[in-house]
């Protein structure tokens, strides 16, 4: 059975369009998915991200043993900074993407999608100083996306979200929304300007409701996991389940640049010394002469008939028009931008291209710079 998060009373009275993302309900539509799709593009964009996957470590030595789990270097974050990585087993495949925000060295706050992700860290604090505490239903989770989602919270917040107070990829551990109890961060999955506000279980309707009056006038839409599809795609980020699994290594799924060889130890380092040589497949974006979504999980072959790689999913860009964008993982040299592929669509034979990827904002400035 799907778990509600704590908005599902809000959500629900908006949309009956569900589906479970990582063992919780969520809305699929909630409005209409180009409507949604443009908020976030040009105005903003309120979800619900509670399903994500909250772990607090703290005592002496906590960020160190973050550090000897996930695949980055985090032992020299500073206070207040936050990293993207990968997780793996001790095989060097996928467990997670994840972030690590430091407080300091003795309390780190660790967001990923996988319920394995509490357990290694137990594990590794038995014996030690360090307590962990999971912590997903405790603390809720809102996003709030979009190139005027700054303009919507600055009057709602006691702290300054200009770009120089906040830069991308830092957070504020104590701040109030609207007087409520927030832990902000400046992120995103969708290549726009963006925050993310956890707040405790019993505040969360509140502050739902205060980011709705006070965004609406500003064109914020709530919006569904079908939008945030086309957000993503068109952004190149990636999902546990779409685009790995157990059995892919961070060099496969675009993560391998968080693969930081130069620690001494970490989990799955040694599976994965060899890896980026080893790892024959490389995520991409590629352009479809049709499809839609239709064409998620087709096969890519290369102009003599073998199979180079497939589609983890496709969409219809608003960003191309309605033309067919898909991310996909494709062997090596066959990643070249440039490179013409084929795939088979609904018994169409359809012409694929390798295209700079992401698609949407390469260097991400609209999320770094956007003032």
């Amino acid at each position: 059975m799907s778990k509600e998060t704590a908005f599902y009373a809000r959500l629900s009275a908006l949309t009956d369009e569900w589906m479970d993302l990582f063992g919780y309900l969520a809305p699929r539509v909630v409005t209409e998915v180009g409507a949604e799709y443009r908020a976030v593009r040009e105005n903003a964009g309120l979800m619900d991200f509670s399903m994500l996957r909250k772990v607090d470590l703290d005592g002496a030595g906590a960020l160190d043993l973050v550090n000897a789990v996930v695949c980055r270097d985090v032992s020299a974050l500073s206070p207040g900074r936050i990293a993207y990585s990968a997780l793996t087993d001790e095989r060097g495949k996928m467990v997670d993407d994840c972030t690590v925000s430091v407080l300091d060295p003795s309390r780190v706050r660790f967001c990923g999608a996988n319920d394995q992700d509490h357990g290694y860290f137990a594990a590794r604090a038995g014996g030690t100083a360090v307590t962990v505490r999971e912590r997903t239903d405790e603390v809720q989770h809102l996003c709030v996306q979009g190139p005027r989602s700054r303009e919507i919270l600055q009057p709602l917040l006691d702290r300054d979200l200009s770009a120089a107070a906040l830069p991308y990829y830092h957070f504020l551990p104590e701040a109030r929304c609207a007087g409520i109890p927030v832990f902000v961060t400046r992120l995103g999955y969708t290549a726009e300007l963006g925050y993310e506000l956890w707040v405790g279980a019993e505040d969360a309707v509140a502050l739902f409701d205060a980011l709705v009056a006070a965004g609406r006038p500003a064109g914020l839409e709530v919006i569904g996991m079908d939008a945030l599809d086309l957000l993503r795609i068109e952004g190149g980020f990636i999902i546990g389940g779409v685009e790995y699994d157990a059995e892919t290594s961070p060099y496969e799924c675009g993560l391998g640049w968080t693969v930081d060889l130069a620690k001494p130890d970490f989990q799955g380092r040694a599976a994965l010394v060899d890896g980026a040589d080893a790892a024959p497949l490389r995520l991409c974006s590629v352009v479809l002469t049709d499809g839609g979504p239709a064409a998620s999980g087709a096969v890519l072959t290369a102009e003599e008939g073998s199979a180079v790689g497939l589609v983890t999913q496709a969409i219809a860009s608003p960003l191309l028009g309605g033309r067919t964008l898909g991310l996909a993982k494709l062997r090596r040299p066959y990643h070249t931008v440039g490179t013409t592929l084929h795939a088979r669509v609904e018994d169409r034979d359809v012409v694929a291209e390798v295209v700079r990827h992401p698609a949407y904002d390469p260097e991400r400035r609209r999320a770094r710079e956007l003032g």
